[in-house]
């Protein structure tokens, strides 16, 4: 045991001094580098980008390691490991300097306490308290330490890529759609800002309401053939003149024959002025040069196509056709705008829309209430993936065409069918599980 404990070379005061303080020294920048790395994962990139716009110098540092994620990363994640190591091997020296072989025991207690304590947790925590303020700090470091080990980290990068690649697995297949990613990071925000109470409902549902609009198509908010009011052109001028003036829409579908046939659009205005330019005499109207060229499209077309096509063409009323061109709605920009702003009513709307709160805290909706409408109003969250409808989504979830009376539980709801015309549900009923009585569950 004597000559191994012989073989410890002690250092002397000077190198035991200079030790220490380069270990101090390698502890402090372990400490950067770990606060650095939560910093700039946890910083705000709307903000910083903001910043940017206004002038703030620091941020354009910021920005760049957002856009050169993998240097930021390759660089902290180096230079971390660079300096614990050597720290390390220069607390493990100085204490088996001092206590010989039981020095190595004493330096990895040591070591692990300090790095945990002051190099980890402490800066860490700091971090991510003030993200933002700390990012501004150490961009500038940041990124000179990316560009200087970028050599190596580039040589780390390809071999790790070329390890993947002998196992089957492509690096570029490990990055999200950016798109994608930066629409679901919005809506998560949107959802959590809600959640803790700092954005209200009606902002979250705007502001999700943009996000959604690429996601839908306008056969999910479309006006149904079966609720659309249509003019039949065979009809007389004074008949025609009477029901366009008694109804609150301004454009009505006009037909011959048959109500798929649709020879055009009437416009409310235009017939007022044919009507002015007459003397107000009705016979003396040719309804049929009043009638505009309809405009079709098909029922896939999604919600932001269709909003462009709305500005484009600087009209706002097109009617939905599907594959085999029979006619399936209608849809104007108000729609379209109502998936954003919510229910936009004026004093020409009809007040019912389909939902009649009861006294018992049910609510009867009629079969044709779009779940998304349905979901806006009562603040709930039944899927719309399947069905566009309330009555559609019985129908998939029941898995068959229900009774009256029949009653199913899913999603936290039961659903009583209280009218029904043919296969089709004309009126249902919905309380939520365990707040209101609607009769006994006959099916599940």
């Amino acid at each position: 045991m004597e000559p191994a404990a012989a073989s410890v070379q002690v250092m002397s005061e000077t190198d035991l001094v200079f030790s220490i303080a380069l270990t101090l020294v390698l502890m402090c920048f372990s400490a950067f580098f770990s606060g650095s790395e939560t910093a700039l994962t946890a910083a705000s990139r709307a903000r910083m980008h903001q910043l940017e716009k206004d002038g703030e110098k620091r941020a354009r540092h910021v920005n760049w390691l957002f856009m050169n994620r993998e240097k930021m990363v390759g660089a902290v994640l180096l230079g971390n490991t660079f300096v614990n190591i050597a720290s390390s091997a220069l607390v493990t020296s100085v204490l088996l300097s001092i206590f010989g072989d039981a020095g190595v025991a004493i330096a990895t207690i040591i070591t692990t306490a300090v790095v945990l304590i002051f190099c980890e947790v402490l800066p860490k925590t700091y971090a991510i308290a003030r993200p933002d303020m700390v990012a501004l700090r150490i961009g500038g470091a940041v990124r000179g330490c990316a560009l200087v080990f970028f050599p190596i980290v580039a040589t780390v990068g390809w071999l790790v890529a070329l390890m993947l690649r002998q196992v089957g697995v492509k690096s570029q297949g490990l990055v999200e759609d950016r798109e994608e990613a930066a629409h679901e990071e919005l809506r998560g925000a949107i959802d959590l800002h809600h959640k803790e109470g700092s954005v209200r409902t009606i902002d979250r549902n705007m502001l999700g309401g943009i996000l959604d609009l690429k996601e839908l198509q306008v056969s999910d908010v479309m006006i149904h053939r079966k609720t659309i009011t249509m003019i039949d052109g065979d009809l007389p001028p004074e008949v025609i003149i009477e029901r366009v003036l008694s109804q609150p829409h301004t454009r009505l579908p006009v037909y011959r024959g048959d109500s798929d046939n649709i020879i055009g659009i009437l416009h409310a205005k235009d017939l007022l002025r044919a009507l002015s330019r007459a003397n107000g005499n009705v016979r003396a109207v040719n309804v049929t040069a009043l009638i505009a060229k309809p405009w079709f499209i098909p029922d896939t077309t999604t919600l932001t196509e269709q909003l462009r096509a709305f500005l484009q063409r600087r009209t706002h009323f097109a009617l939905v056709i599907d594959e085999y061109g029979a006619l399936q709605g209608l849809i104007t920009l108000e729609d379209i705008l109502e998936e954003i702003v919510g229910e936009i009513r004026d004093e020409h709307d009809v007040p019912v829309s389909g939902m009649r709160p009861q006294p018992d805290g049910s609510i009867n909706v009629d079969g044709w209430v779009s779940i998304r409408e349905l979901n806006r109003a009562m603040n709930w969250s039944l899927p719309d993936e399947e069905a566009t409808t309330i009555a559609g989504l019985v129908i998939h979830e029941a898995q068959a065409i229900p009774e009256v009376g029949q009653v199913f539980s899913f999603h936290g709801l039961k659903f009583e069918i209280l009218r029904k015309q043919r296969n089709q549900i004309t009126a249902i009923r919905i309380a939520p599980i365990g707040e209101a009585r609607i009769g006994q569950v006959s099916g599940d």
